[in-house]
């Protein structure tokens, strides 16, 4: 069976904006965040709840996660149980599924009401596995419209569904006072320590600015 592909969302503020105001969301919305400097994130608007990063795949950068997934593999680690986490299946829907797993790991926080599209989409997969959770997610024709309409509407052209784009979204969020880096790549979340509302963008940082130390020349 040929792999499903969704359109590529924009990395652009306002057009996750959009998506999450499509699905029901309100008086949340993201930002871009213009460097790593403390003055720089001093401007970025509080509270922060989930921090989503664009970043290149490369050779240097595949290997590292090789290494992190080893590691969890080896020492193992221990996620709050409420995690909701999701693998990805769909061809371009990095975008999607990071901003999904901000949404679905704040969702007290969201306030969405019952009839909000992500409250039905969350009721519909809390307590499903990653693998069945992405199985909801190829079939979900609300979730799909809401992400097609927004990937249309971004500053640049819209990439071809069969496009070769090496570049992936992943989210960091703060879940129970636990910092998680979600990828839909991976197995599952990888823990980075404790964190709080309060620092969770200066706590991501660190991460990012790893992620620049292994592969400079991006």
């Amino acid at each position: 069976m040929a792999e499903k592909k969704w359109l590529a969302l924009e990395s652009n503020p306002e057009v996750l904006s959009k998506f999450i105001e499509g699905l029901g969301v309100r008086g949340w919305s993201f930002c871009d965040v213009y460097g790593t400097d403390p003055d720089l994130l001093q401007m970025v608007p509080q509270p922060v709840i989930a921090v989503v990063l664009l970043r290149p795949i490369t050779a240097k950068s595949e290997a590292a996660s090789d290494e992190e997934r080893q590691r969890i593999a080896k020492d193992g680690q221990t996620v709050p149980a409420s995690t909701w986490f999701v693998k990805q299946t769909i061809g371009n829907a990095c975008g999607t599924i990071g901003v999904l797993h901000s949404l679905a790991n704040n969702e007290q926080r969201l306030g969405a009401g019952p009839d909000a599209e992500i409250t039905k989409f969350l009721d519909e997969t809390r307590h499903l596995s990653p693998t069945e959770r992405a199985d909801k997610l190829e079939n979900s024709e609300s979730i799909a419209s809401a992400s097609e309409a927004t990937a249309n509407e971004g500053q640049t052209e819209t990439p071809d569904l069969d496009a070769n784009i090496n570049l992936h979204f992943i989210a960091f969020v703060d879940k129970d006072g636990t910092w998680l880096e979600l990828d839909g790549r991976n197995d599952g979340p990888i823990i980075h320590g404790p964190t709080t509302a309060a620092s969770l963008l200066q706590d991501s940082v660190k991460v990012i600015a790893r992620f620049m130390e292994q592969d400079p020349d991006e």
